[in-house]
């Protein structure tokens, strides 16, 4: 990306907003077998994460290895199998429908396919107005008016598009008209699937820009799932490095970038596209043997064992311990990853 992107550093005596304590997701297949035989998708395996006010937590790693199914389960999307979710200083697990759906306001999600997220029958006023109608039923018609077309406003939408369908927008406008929906309750926290993944390279910039000054102005907290590790780089203030459902290095993004120690993080940093010839010419990829394991059947002890240049035999039967400190934390079966 050529546009220059802003970043905001944490406060020093951050909120909690959001925290996850050994968070699973498991699914089970061939369900109507005997639960002996049943196999289990381990998707996420042992979260602990605090979210803090204010600040934009990336979340990393190749497909597959979890980061949207955690994404959903931090939202109660997808109901989690084991471990604790507490919002705001309350067990969000024990929120029955009726106490969650009051509170979704408070906690909204933009997703990765724009145009899939949007009801091709409604107008984009009528997208954009759903969560309205729906926690602000008080609102007369042209109070909901005005606030769509604020926020269309603040997202870069003309007012004179409101009652066009979703099909006459480019995947770049639709994403606006997601992002659109998702701000139009002032939420606090806001889960970003991946939410660039979908749009030409041009386009990709503009809303993570988007993002970050609406960050700003409505005092927002951000959760970004990405792939590409040069959008949550420029945008995010820590970041977390996910592998088969684990953790596998999390700190400060200048730490986890700069100073990266465990080797998946490496892999995935050597492997970032440079805009300069030269450079990229010189630098060294660090290609990783094998491939990813099914999460139906993953490694014992550290599931990157399998793919790490330095392995021992402790890894295979030693699970992760967590090591370092507030600012920069990896989790590793031993102390061979050096100093942080």
């Amino acid at each position: 990306m050529n546009t220059q992107l802003k970043r905001h550093s944490q406060s020093n005596t951050p909120e909690v907003l959001l925290s996850a304590q050994d968070l699973k997701v498991h699914f089970a297949i061939n369900k109507h077998i005997v639960p002996s035989k049943r196999k289990i998708v381990k998707a996420v395996d042992g979260i602990d994460l605090n979210i803090y006010r204010g600040e934009t937590l990336g979340i990393v790693g190749e497909s597959g290895c979890g980061k949207s199914t955690l994404a959903r389960a931090l939202l109660r999307l997808i109901e989690p199998t084991e471990g604790s979710l507490v919002w705001r200083g309350q067990d969000m697990r024990a929120f029955n429908k009726r106490e969650l759906a009051s509170r979704r306001r408070e906690f909204q999600m933009i997703f990765q396919d724009p145009s899939a997220s949007l009801n091709p029958r409604l107008t984009i006023s009528e997208c954009i107005a759903e969560p309205l109608r729906t926690h602000e039923a008080q609102l007369s018609r042209k109070e909901i008016e005005q606030r769509v077309i604020k926020m269309m406003d603040k997202v870069g939408l003309l007012a004179s598009q409101r009652n066009r369908y979703p099909h006459e927008f480019s995947g770049g406008q639709c994403q606006r008209v997601g992002i659109a929906r998702a701000l139009i309750l002032k939420p606090d926290l806001v889960v970003c699937d991946e939410p660039v993944s979908a749009l030409d390279v041009s386009i990709q910039a503009q809303v993570i820009n988007l993002l970050d000054d609406l960050k700003q102005e409505m005092a927002l907290t951000l959760v970004m799932i990405a792939h590409d590790l040069s959008v949550v780089r420029h945008i995010s203030d820590r970041v977390m490095v996910m592998y088969l459902g684990k953790p596998m290095e999390l700190g400060i993004y200048n730490q986890v970038f700069d100073n990266a120690q465990h080797p998946y993080t490496q892999a995935l940093l050597s492997a970032v596209p440079i805009a300069n010839p030269t450079l990229a010419r010189k630098r060294e990829i660090q290609l990783l043997p094998g491939d990813l394991p099914s999460p139906l059947n993953p490694p014992s002890g550290c599931v990157f064992r399998t793919r790490c240049p330095k392995s021992s035999d402790l890894c295979a039967n030693q699970p992760p311990t967590r090591s370092g400190n507030l600012k920069h934390q990896i989790f590793c079966s031993h102390n061979q990853l050096g100093n942080l």
